[in-house]
């Protein structure tokens, strides 16, 4: 996904920001990250780590997660491991929220005027964009070639539906049909989940 989605000199900052930011929720450390994050994002995780163990959460309106991205750092439950569908891998879907959600100085490198994010995304297809990672990345752990990748992205339209009412199914699809064709399918990805260029109006003569 680095690779795919950064110039050659910038992906030693990322890999090194990566390294440092998946925490995996256990009983030995989820005291400690309580105590460290902000209080809204501690009741989230606390929900988190109580579904992961089959226990109460905290109230009857706290969402199903198995994971969630602040900043750089991506909160994992151990349920990660225990997951079913062939498509899934949570530790990619929330690094794709650490991508659009991390400035880019924060990880040492320059920002320009249209350059603040690692990457741009727009707003509402945030989920859009990190399921279609998700499930990309694990179209290239099973696939060999480009007509095994298209085999499987037909598949995906059959058994993979993402859980998340705010994901654009139309979008999430082509995101996957022109990455899976694609030799570099993370900038087909990034495309199709873009900010719209702004169209200036032609000046009247």
């Amino acid at each position: 996904m680095v690779i795919g989605f950064f110039p050659e000199h910038e992906r030693a900052n990322l890999l090194n920001m990566l390294e440092k930011s998946v925490v995996f929720l256990t009983a030995d450390n989820i005291y400690e990250v309580l105590e460290r994050a902000p209080l809204r994002t501690s009741w989230t995780l606390a929900n988190l780590y109580l579904l992961s163990i089959g226990g109460k959460t905290l109230s009857k309106k706290a969402p199903a997660l198995v994971g969630l991205s602040e900043e750089t750092i991506c909160y994992v439950s151990h349920e990660y491991f225990d997951q079913r569908s062939r498509f899934a891998d949570y530790v990619v879907h929330e690094a794709a929220h650490v991508f659009h959600n991390c400035k880019r100085y924060t990880v040492g490198l320059p920002e320009t005027r249209t350059k603040k994010f690692l990457l741009n995304i727009e707003y509402r297809e945030r989920e859009t964009f990190a399921y279609a990672c998700e499930v990309y990345s694990r179209i290239l752990e099973l696939a060999d070639n480009r007509k095994e990748r298209m085999k499987l992205a037909e598949e995906v339209k059959k058994e993979f539906v993402p859980p998340d009412d705010r994901v654009d199914l139309e979008k999430f699809h082509e995101a996957i049909s022109s990455a899976c064709d694609a030799r570099n399918g993370w900038s087909k990805i990034l495309r199709v989940c873009a900010p719209a260029k702004v169209r200036h109006p032609v000046p009247q003569q």
